[in-house]
């Protein structure tokens, strides 16, 4: 009988890229990352990006993660109805109960990637790159406080000074045309001398 009823195509569905593309403006993406300190320890840093700007909205650092501490990030992420319309995060076990019924709460919708497919998170995990090979590399982290140290120092780099080359050259926070006559250009020192803002001297 099946092989007498007509069959009626569906409309293919969007990839995954696609899908991104389709809706930058209203995702957010949440990742861990560890980083070990000076006495071997594992301190554990997550971040909340927004997808259209590449804007961190919210990071902190715990030794500890657990699913009520990670659902409360995202309230500090989003605290004046500023909720994205999507979550993209990955399908790690700190996500908990707890975590869900908040995010559904908020009225966000979660997206999950498929099991190890770290691709489908491309700007958390581009991001977390930036963040060790332009910084973390390069020091000791001493500390729980001496890591939030350093990563606010590079976020605001990140967020003021560094180009993207998806935001036409731009930072995440735009910044303006500078002409030639606002004077010559100047370099000011950022994370620790790692990073340098370039500026016209009367800007």
């Amino acid at each position: 009988m099946a092989k007498y009823v007509v069959r009626t195509r569906k409309p293919p569905s969007q990839a995954w890229q696609t899908f991104l593309r389709n809706h930058m403006s209203d995702i957010a993406a949440c990742d861990f990352f560890t980083v070990p300190t000076v006495t071997f320890r594992i301190l554990y840093v997550f971040i909340v990006l927004r997808h259209d700007r590449r804007q961190i909205v919210h990071f902190n650092v715990t030794t500890n993660p657990y699913a009520e501490w990670t659902a409360q990030q995202i309230i500090n992420a989003f605290p004046h109805e500023e909720a994205p319309r999507f979550l993209l995060r990955d399908r790690d076990s700190i996500y908990g109960d707890l975590f869900k019924k908040r995010i559904k709460d908020m009225g966000i919708e979660e997206v999950l990637i498929a099991p190890r497919s770290p691709w489908q998170n491309p700007y958390c995990e581009r991001v977390i790159g930036s963040i060790r090979r332009e910084c973390l590399d390069h020091v000791i982290v001493l500390g729980e406080a001496h890591l939030k140290r350093i990563l606010t120092a590079y976020f605001q780099y990140y967020h003021e000074s560094r180009c993207h080359l998806a935001l036409d050259r731009n930072s995440p926070r735009p910044r303006q045309v500078e002409a030639p006559d606002r004077g010559a250009v100047i370099s000011i020192p950022q994370v620790g001398g790692l990073h340098h803002r370039y500026t016209r001297c009367a800007a």
